[in-house]
């Protein structure tokens, strides 16, 4: 069963440090007590991330021409063209926009609870993840299939995710194949 999320449907809540919007499109398996979550956020500002500790992150630009991230000892240029940044929601860094807002896609996950990941969508390309939750945004319209079956139709700027895909294949089709689009996966720890 795929569940869809228009980005459109869903309320913006302003960040604790004021510097962006967020609109949080999969807290999983509970909105109060998440272990994944899937947001997107409107960085309108230069300024701090907010710091997360025990979080595991993933950022990517789906609009906008990037912003530079800077750690402690590192910094990255991400933009549209970019491959999704991880890392640890601790580190909070600070964020440089290159020529006005961007929006991007964001992943937390908590590392005592799994492990997820992000990664670039390909038209046509197969994904299978022996991960049960998994999710699909696309910021232009597109199809998804599953297992070679029509799954959905996904308007401009939405997700669809399922928690019970372990397994399945899956492909974004679109007649733009300069879509942005990317994969997210989430698995519980073996305990």
């Amino acid at each position: 069963m795929i569940e869809v999320v228009s980005m459109s449907r869903v309320a913006e809540q302003p960040w604790r440090n004021g510097g962006g919007l967020t609109r949080e499109l999969l807290a999983w398996p509970l909105a109060a007590d998440w272990q994944a979550r899937i947001s997107v956020a409107d960085i309108t500002r230069d300024g701090d991330f907010s710091q997360f500790n025990g979080i595991d992150r993933w950022s990517a630009v789906i609009h906008g021409a990037g912003v530079v991230l800077r750690f402690p000892t590192q910094r990255a240029l991400l933009d549209i063209d970019s491959a999704p940044l991880h890392f640890d929601g601790a580190s909070a860094p600070y964020a440089e926009l290159q020529d006005g807002a961007t929006r991007d896609l964001n992943l937390m996950v908590r590392r005592d609870a799994g492990t997820g990941g992000m990664q670039r969508a390909v038209v046509d390309d197969e994904w299978i993840s022996a991960a049960p939750l998994r999710a699909l945004f696309v910021v232009q319209p597109a199809r998804l299939q599953i297992d070679d079956a029509d799954a959905a139709r996904l308007p401009a700027g939405s997700l669809a995710w399922s928690a019970h895909a372990s397994r399945q294949r899956w492909r974004v089709q679109s007649d733009d194949y300069a879509l942005v689009a990317h994969w997210l996966w989430f698995r519980l720890a073996v305990r």
